[in-house]
């Protein structure tokens, strides 16, 4: 990928024309968690950080619930833990049993230290795991964006229902033609032996020619 595509489009259509090194971190963390799990539709990756955009306020960073939980269930100290099971990330992971389900797929210790869930690089693990497998909500990526659907505005359903569902989904458009400009088609494989006559010193060619069999 062109990343100075890819952020030259953004800056522009989505970020109000200027990018805080903070905001590219965060971009550029989320895409290689992403490239990493060999995804292979881009409208994948548009929606996390369309997600991601919208979730954060469009810092790009891992955020704390704002109040952390104050005056719901989730936001008391657990008693067998000591720690409190507020929303954390990308997207807000909430519950003891949350953070339990995503320590067994990733292998943090989100239960004993929930603030792990506030790095940025274990933030990508966590929202590319749920959103492809449906962990926040029952459905993922896979439901709206495969080969015969593409449904932006309801893929808000593999995250928070319907809430501001078409301004994500406008905020997918943007992402997805950066992605789509930016992306680098894999070039095909080079026959060992055509790219050595190609690269060959001067002269070689020819002696091969005259030389005896």
């Amino acid at each position: 990928m062109n990343l100075v595509v890819f952020f030259d489009s953004v800056r522009a259509s989505i970020f109000n024309g200027s990018l805080s090194h903070k905001q590219v971190q965060g971009c550029e963390i989320l895409l290689a968690a992403m490239a990493a799990r060999e995804w292979g539709d881009l409208r994948w990756y548009a929606y996390v950080l369309a997600t991601t955009y919208h979730e954060t306020d469009a810092t790009m960073q891992p955020v704390a619930e704002y109040k952390r939980g104050k005056g719901k269930p989730y936001g008391k100290p657990d008693p067998e833990t000591g720690q409190t099971y507020y929303g954390r990330g990308y997207v807000q992971l909430t519950w003891r049993e949350n953070y339990q389900k995503m320590q067994d797929r990733l292998g943090l210790p989100l239960v004993t230290d929930p603030d792990l869930a506030l790095k940025e690089g274990n933030a990508a693990r966590i929202i590319c795991e749920g959103m492809e497998h449906g962990l926040f909500t029952g459905v993922g990526l896979p439901r709206y964006f495969g080969i015969s659907t593409n449904e932006p505005v309801n893929a808000r359903k593999i995250v928070n229902g319907s809430d501001r569902a078409s301004l994500v989904a406008h905020y997918h458009v943007h992402f997805l033609a950066a992605l789509e400009a930016a992306h680098v088609p894999a070039e095909p494989p080079v026959d060992p032996v055509v790219a050595w006559w190609a690269s060959a010193p001067p002269g070689a060619v020819e002696w091969l020619r005259r030389a005896p069999v």
